[in-house]
């Protein structure tokens, strides 16, 4: 029953949506039984594989590296506001190669560095596994070897 009706509870729910919306007749109820079938089988190939875990170690230590780097950046743009130094930094894109090819692994990569302030995520070429980011202060650290070191070498342990 699970391969013709992989979610149920979503196509009787898209049944009855069908009926309260184009009301009660023989023709609507089938209609509306095709459309939460073939909703049904769109969303169950659009499921992704659940990501195996390698290392619990890893997990660990980068969920007490991400909020320090977090709450540093913050402090650190802060003060650049703040201080009104906004033309003595020098803001730009970084291309930094990437190794860690696992799409959960590159989407918790992008989510540390969309929220961590003075970063931001532009672009993932995934022919060239490049990726584009733009740096609010590129003179105050080395960006490719931090993104590397810091980030993607303990995803690649949990993801591997």
């Amino acid at each position: 029953m699970r391969s013709v009706l992989p979610y149920p509870l979503l196509a009787l729910s898209l049944l009855a949506m069908w009926i309260l919306l184009n009301g009660v007749s023989a023709g609507q109820l089938l209609l509306g039984c095709v459309v939460a079938v073939a909703a049904s089988a769109v969303m169950a190939q659009l499921q992704s594989p659940k990501p195996r875990l390698r290392s619990w170690r890893a997990i660990v230590r980068l969920a007490l590296v991400v909020p320090v780097d977090i709450f540093r950046s913050n402090v650190a743009v802060s003060r650049q506001i703040l201080a009104g130094t906004g033309g003595r930094k020098v803001s730009g894109f970084v291309t930094i190669p990437l190794a860690l090819r696992d799409r959960t692994g590159l989407a918790i990569l992008a989510c540390i560095i969309t929220s961590t302030p003075g970063t931001a995520w532009v672009e993932y070429d995934s022919k060239r596994s490049t990726l584009l980011l733009h740096v609010l202060d590129l003179e105050s650290e080395d960006w490719v070897k931090l993104i590397k070191t810091r980030y993607e070498q303990p995803l690649g342990e949990i993801f591997g």
